[in-house]
Parts: C-alpha cells; structure tokens; sequence
C-alpha cells in the first residue's frame, strides 16, 4: 500500500515546465502553439479563414450523457439494493443469522464487479462504446431476474454474481464515454454527471427498500425494479452515437464515420476542428496496439501507477467502512436506520452537486486536495470521539457529525474526479486497456476493506483504525499535489501530448 511513496512515484510538471518539455519535441510544437492561442477557450475553423467560432452547444451532447448515466444509476442502485432488503430475504431464502451467508450476498457482487472491470477495456476496445454498454446492462438484466425469482441462497449468489460482472464493466465504459464524446469545456461537469447518477441509484434503493421489512416478498420487487432501466439501456444505446475517438482507432475508412458523430455532438461548424486535432494523435493499427505489459513497463506505466494508486487511496480512505458502520453510530444515537440513510444520502447528493457546478471551474486538482483533506479532517473527528477526550452524549453527537462531513467531502472530489481524470489523462491507444487496470485496483481494495473492517475495528479499535483511515486520507492530499496533473479545459489531444513521453 505504501507502494505510492517510494522512489516509484513521479511527479508530473505543471505549468511552464511541462509545455517547455513539449516544445522540445519537433513533432508537437504546432499543437503546442494552437494550445496558447487559446485551444481552451475557443475553436477555431481549419477552412482558412480562422474565424472565431466560440464553443459548441451542449445541448446536443447532453442526452448522449444523461444516456451513459442511466449504467452509473444502475450502478449505484445494485451496491444499495441489500441494505434494506437483507434481512426479509434472509428469511425468506433460509440464511437468516448466518453472518457469513449474508457477507456472501454483498461480497458475491463485489467479486463479480472485480472480474468484469478485468474485461472492461477489452470489450470497450473490442465492439466499441455503445455495444460495451448493452454487453453491461445484459447481465444486469439476468443477474437481477435471477435474485427476484431466487429461491434458495445459490441462486441469489449466483444472480448477484452475474449483477457484480455488469458493475465492474459499467464504470470505465462510461467514464471513456463520457470523456471521448463531451466538448472539453463541459467534460467536468459531465463527467460528474455519473457520481450524481449513481447516488441518486443509492437513494433511490432506499426508498424502494423501504417497504420490504412490513410486506412479505417485497424483497423481489426491488430486483425486478432494476430490470427496466437496464432494458432502456440496452434499447436507447442502439440510437445513441458511437465516440468518434473509438471510431478513429478502428484506421482507415473510418473517418466519415467518425465526422458523422462529431457533427451529431458539436454541431457541423466544429467537424474539421475537432477531425484535425484528433490527428494529432498517432493513427493506430494493429501494430500499433498497446499490449498489457506496457501498462506496467513501457512508456504507460508511470501514468497508469497514478490511477491505480488514486484509485487505492479513494478505498483506504475508509469511505465504504464509513457506509459499512453508518447504521450502527446512527442506532447508538438513538436514529431509526432508515433516517441515518436518508442523512448519508443527502450528504452525498449535496457533495454530488456541489461537484456538478465546480469540476469545470475549480479543476480536478483542486477538487481533489480540498476533498481529501477535508475527509482527513472528518475521519479525525471521528477518531476524538473514540478517545477519552470526550464523553457522554458528545461521543455519539461527534461521531455522527464527523461521519456526515466525511460523506459530504468524498462526494465533493474523491468520489467523482478519479474515474473522470483517469479517462482524461491515459492516451487514446491504451485508454481502454488502463482503465480496466485501474478499476481492478478499486474493487481488490474495495474487496479487502468490506472483508477486513470489522476484523480490524475489533482487533485495533475505532480510536486506530480511524486514525490510520485520516492517515491516508492526508497520504491521498500529498501525492494528488505531487503527482496529479491539471486537465479542466483541455482537450484530451493536448493532455495526451503533454503527458505522454516521446517513443
């Protein structure tokens, strides 16, 4: 874990330093040049008359978004679909009290999400966005048929497996969606879209959940609930566009295709403008692939080593032990469980929100350190009231004060901004590929947390094990100053030149 701090770690220049870097390279002065004319702000017709034209529209790109976003709704739905519904399903399927049974039927998913971010990239790469999507919502649709019409605790096991498999390939396909199809001064914004979507999943888990403790067999109606977002997905992402990004990898012959997407999501007017700054990507073939071993030891590798530990940093934050430990803080207050998700929940979607209007202006960067710190601040709240500085009724007023701001805070940054800058920052050639590593990293780290916490919350007690949760949560604050790089405005062309070392 501390693998992040040895000499492995690399800083990316900012500023100067990195376009200076850039200038020295022949091939990328003219980019770079474009870029100080103002590539961030404006764009510019290739025809020769250099009229400026300002930014497309986002109207045309949004339904496409709000489309990607239905998989982060689903996502966020699966994770929050047990919390309510556990124990009348325990009883129902014959594993009431058995702890380990009921570890199962959150870790099953959990495991499935692990072996399909593994094929995420490949299926991306392979048939392209929008058929990656409908591979997505498929075993979503069966996992979820399979949990409703369960009737023993093997064929909920294995729905839920097949449920975690569509939620691991769900979040990097849209985050390369999103990426590849938003214009570059809206891409935070958008891309902040699928955090919003995926509590709004959460929550409305919740609210459907809540009936099944007084209704017999309500239970299946939360699985079969599911069903119908993920069918919309399958059937809209049929009409939807492809990325032209996706398109322009595929080689020759694909360029009017990739121009006819471009002018369905910016508007004909910005077709050459954006045709010729995806040109200053090298055209791949299949020469040209990047293979796995280059992620880790080829000219990917220190881009891919920055997700991945953002990624890990994200989970040992503690923010799924804080989900995990939630209810019983809020039982100590004397707070009915569905009132301490309904807190949790308006604690997320107001940092969701917060996220939506400042990722395009404050930056990922900023957004980063403030969320990190401000979790650190938060899980310390968190560990002073398991100390002996306070005591009585501020034990508990402290703890939940400091389990709501480590929410609110996570959502602000944390949560949204990895998979967003991620999709960003890794080059068109290996985008794919490295998102699938990097989000095998989030759910083997996710894995271990559910796995581990209450083993450790037993052993070291919360006063440790929320000070070593602040411990990385301030860890997570320097290497996002020390390594991360600014991409707000910029165009994934310019963020790929500037990051990537010559060959």
């Amino acid at each position: 874990m501390l693998e992040m701090l040895t000499s492995e770690s690399f800083a990316f220049r900012s500023g100067e330093s990195v376009y200076n870097s850039v200038e020295m390279r022949g091939r990328h002065v003219d980019s770079y040049s474009m870029y100080k004319r103002g590539t961030r702000d404006h764009v510019r017709l290739l025809s020769g008359v250099g009229k400026d034209i300002g930014n497309p529209s986002w109207k045309r790109s949004f339904p496409y978004i709000l489309l990607a976003a239905l998989s982060s709704f689903l996502f966020g739905y699966h994770l929050g679909v047990v919390n309510e519904t556990l124990e009348s399903m325990s009883h129902d399927l014959g594993f009431h009290g058995d702890t380990m049974a009921e570890g199962l039927v959150v870790s099953t998913c959990l495991g499935g999400a692990f072996i399909g971010s593994l094929f995420s990239g490949l299926i991306a790469d392979g048939v392209g966005h929008r058929r990656a999507f409908q591979l997505c919502a498929l075993p979503l649709i069966i996992g979820s048929s399979m949990s409703a019409t369960a009737k023993n605790l093997w064929g909920m096991l294995l729905g839920r497996l097949f449920v975690g498999t569509g939620m691991g390939i769900g979040p990097p396909v849209a985050a390369l969606y999103v990426a590849e199809v938003s214009p570059a001064y809206v891409r935070g914004t958008y891309g902040s879209c699928s955090q919003l979507a995926t509590c709004l999943g959460l929550m409305g888990a919740l609210f459907i959940g809540f009936p099944a403790k007084q209704i017999e067999g309500w239970w299946r109606m939360c699985f079969w609930a599911s069903v119908a977002p993920a069918a919309l997905l399958t059937l809209f992402m049929e009409f939807s566009v492809e990325s032209p990004h996706w398109l322009f990898k595929r080689g020759r012959g694909a360029d009017a295709e990739a121009e006819a997407e471009f002018e369905k999501l910016l508007g004909g007017p910005y077709v050459k403008s954006a045709m010729a700054k995806l040109s200053k990507s090298q055209r791949g073939d299949e020469a040209d692939t990047v293979k796995l071993s280059e992620l880790f030891y080829g000219r990917h590798r220190k881009v891919v080593f920055m997700g991945s530990s953002l990624f890990a940093l994200q989970q040992l934050s503690g923010i799924n032990a804080v989900f995990y430990f939630s209810s019983t803080v809020f039982k100590s207050a004397g707070v009915p469980s569905e009132s301490a998700n309904i807190c949790v929940g308006i604690a997320n979607l107001l940092g969701s929100l917060f996220a939506l209007v400042s990722m395009d202006k404050l930056g990922r960067k900023a957004l980063l350190i403030a969320s990190f710190s401000g979790m650190a601040v938060a899980m310390t709240i968190q560990a002073t009231s398991a100390s002996s500085l306070v005591s009585g009724s501020s034990v508990i007023y402290l703890s939940v004060e400091g389990m709501l701001l480590f929410v609110l805070t996570f959502a602000m940054g944390a949560g949204p901004v990895p998979g967003l800058l991620l999709s960003e920052m890794f080059p068109s050639r290996a985008r794919g590929k490295a998102m699938s590593v990097c989000m095998a990293v989030h759910w083997m780290i996710n894995s271990l947390v559910g796995l581990l916490f209450l083993r450790l919350l037993e052993l070291l007690g919360p006063l440790v094990l929320n000070t070593i949760f602040a411990t990385f949560c301030l860890l997570a604050v320097i290497f996002v100053k020390k390594n991360v790089f600014e991409t707000k405005g910029k165009s994934l062309q310019d963020i790929e030149i500037a990051l990537l070392p010559p060959v």
